[in-house]
């Protein structure tokens, strides 16, 4: 691996699998005087921004409405007693500075919405998949086994959009484990897999013990949308966005090199 490339690899926190197109963008004489701009566009494309879960009395989380990072100011609540304000010490607001939305906690639990700690679904996740994902969300705070019965739906039908057969889970990430699936992406798909199998028959995991637990489901799910459709997609673009001789240049190439 070259110099270029071991930079590129430190810069990119080493997050990069297709090594191919990295070494085409280094040391491509007309992408040389991009190579910072690339850098720069691959890094925010392979960068996930991280999650914060609303959490009681926090100063900061990802807000449970519009699901961006902000800052949250927290009221208490008072009820009229007949003989003046008291506090109800029970229940609180926390009110978002980016989209202005109260959420609602009751004996330090969130109340309304009802999304719990549920994040909002990545962007690419596909539009026939994303009902099943809002609906576990709308559900994971008064029924995280159910949120986590749903999620394991969601990974089945995306498993189907990724080209398997969408019938049995277990064989579908097998073949993408066989076809080069990354070995924490399939960590993370038979995390949901589990937990969802537990959600609906009696196992050891208990939800309801564990509620966090499905929230972190949700995470997990956007982190396989992330590196499965987003990465690739993004990836793709960029090097489309080549000069259509260089890119004939690479298929000549690729053509010519015999596979090891």
């Amino acid at each position: 691996m070259s110099k270029g490339t071991h930079v590129l690899r430190h810069w990119l926190g080493g997050r990069i699998t297709n090594w191919k197109l990295v070494r085409f963008l280094i040391c491509t004489e007309t992408v040389k005087a991009m190579r910072v701009d690339v850098c720069c566009r691959l890094r925010t494309i392979l960068s996930i921004s991280p999650y914060t879960a609303p959490s009681y009395k926090t100063d900061s989380f990802n807000c449970p409405f519009c699901g961006a990072f902000s800052h949250q100011t927290w009221y208490d609540t008072f009820r009229n007693t007949g003989a003046g304000f008291h506090d109800t010490n029970l229940l609180d607001l926390a009110y978002c500075a980016h989209c202005n939305q109260f959420s609602v906690w009751y004996d330090v639990k969130m109340v309304i919405p009802t999304t719990g700690s549920a994040p909002l679904p990545n962007p690419d996740l596909p539009t026939q998949i994303k009902p099943d994902y809002d609906e576990a969300r709308s559900i994971c705070g008064p029924s995280p086994r159910g949120a986590a019965a749903l999620l394991r739906l969601v990974i089945q039908k995306l498993c189907k959009y990724l080209g398997q057969n969408g019938v049995d889970l277990n064989a579908d990430i097998a073949n993408l484990v066989n076809q080069g699936l990354s070995p924490k992406i399939q960590k993370a798909l038979d995390v949901v897999r589990v937990i969802g199998n537990e959600a609906v028959h009696p196992g050891q995991i208990d939800l309801n013990d564990n509620p966090g637990m499905a929230s972190k489901l949700f995470v997990l799910v956007n982190l396989i949308v992330d590196a499965m459709i987003t990465q690739p997609k993004q990836i793709n673009d960029l090097y489309s966005s080549l000069p259509e001789n260089k890119r004939k240049a690479i298929d000549a190439r690729d053509l010519s090199t015999p596979r090891k």
